[in-house]
């Protein structure tokens, strides 16, 4: 199948940068929104060092946001909504090969699966986004958020069985079936399916945990050495997946392996820790790291995507402001794609 649409590389160029603003109601630990909200804004404003920063803010918190995010590259926008992880709800954009520009894809959001009651207004931030921004939108019938699908910008796609192929989000449709319509709207040939995510991931196991691509021809791994970690024979049956993977060409995919942070826990939750939930902006890696236990294993992961980006400056973040919520810096971003000129 040959498609109009292109969905690029993260590490393409991009116009700029999606985030959506914390809403209290919505956090799992009302306790941490402060620290949740101070997380947000640091990534904020190391995105907005690179690149124009978007950020989604509802009505009764925008004063307070525009004074806290006082940078010339950071722009509030006024759209509501029930949670802040934009990107899965929020818009992934794709260029249309024979015009050059830039659409959103509004892929339909049941909340994970169904896991929370109120996404109503998550549901319908995407095409609001795509307007306040000036990018006709693409409508998709699919149930699909954004982390659960990683490009390599030249037709080949990674994801996981286990979040792509749940029965909570789309159980009337065959691994055929979701294949088409990647395929069609993302500009992909081939698909890489893992069996499954990295252990207690609420997302039903998203690939940015896991796996990424980082140039065309090799994927990055998270991969934990403790056979006494449940994520040990995880990321070993992943392995042997990219032992055989190839791209769309047919070509061998290399792999590069990260190890994974020690265990953690917060009220009794297993903590899904990855330093593969980074973000890519222009000239730059936004990276979480864990701290205590974790230091050499950050100093490590740090070393890693210096050596695989060593024209980019690795900025690093605290990810416990995110992860007590069950996602990191990956996971409140969301790329804009540079384009030739904008459709009306």
């Amino acid at each position: 199948m040959i498609s109009r649409y292109r969905m690029p590389a993260e590490w393409e160029q991009h116009e700029g940068t999606l985030v959506s603003w914390p809403v209290k109601t919505s956090v799992v630990y009302p306790e941490n929104f402060e620290e949740l909200c101070q997380g947000y804004l640091n990534v904020i404003l190391a995105i907005a060092d690179f690149e124009p920063v978007y950020v989604l803010v509802n009505e009764s918190a925008i004063q307070s946001v525009q004074k806290r995010c006082h940078h010339s590259n950071v722009h509030c926008i006024n759209i509501e909504h029930d949670d802040a992880w934009i990107r899965d709800n929020g818009p992934t954009y794709v260029i249309d090969e024979q015009t050059k520009s830039v659409f959103g894809i509004h892929w339909q959001f049941n909340a994970w699966g169904g896991k929370y009651p109120e996404y109503e207004k998550d549901s319908i931030v995407a095409p609001q986004i795509n307007d306040a921004l000036g990018y006709a939108t693409l409508p998709e019938n699919i149930v699909l958020e954004g982390g659960s699908i990683h490009v390599n910008g030249g037709g080949t796609l990674i994801t996981t069985a286990q979040c792509l192929l749940n029965p909570n989000r789309n159980p009337e449709m065959t691994k055929d079936e979701i294949e088409t319509i990647l395929k069609k709207r993302l500009g992909v040939q081939h698909i890489i399916w893992l069996e499954e995510g990295v252990y207690g991931d609420e997302t039903d196991g998203h690939i940015d945990n896991i796996a990424c691509f980082v140039d065309e021809k090799t994927i990055l791994i998270q991969v934990c050495k403790n056979p006494d970690d449940p994520n040990y024979a995880i990321s070993q049956k992943a392995l042997k997946v990219l032992e055989n993977a190839v791209d769309c060409y047919g070509e061998k995919i290399k792999y590069i392996m990260i190890e994974s942070p020690p265990s953690r826990y917060y009220k009794g939750e297993h903590l899904a820790l990855s330093y593969l939930n980074f973000y890519l902006v222009n000239g730059g890696v936004i990276l979480p790291v864990f701290g205590d236990d974790a230091k050499n294993y950050d100093a490590k992961a740090i070393a890693t995507l210096q050596h695989i980006y060593p024209e980019r400056k690795i900025i690093t973040v605290d990810g416990m402001a995110f992860i007590k919520e069950g996602g990191n810096v990956h996971c409140i971003t969301q790329q804009i794609p540079k384009e030739v000129k904008k459709n009306g």
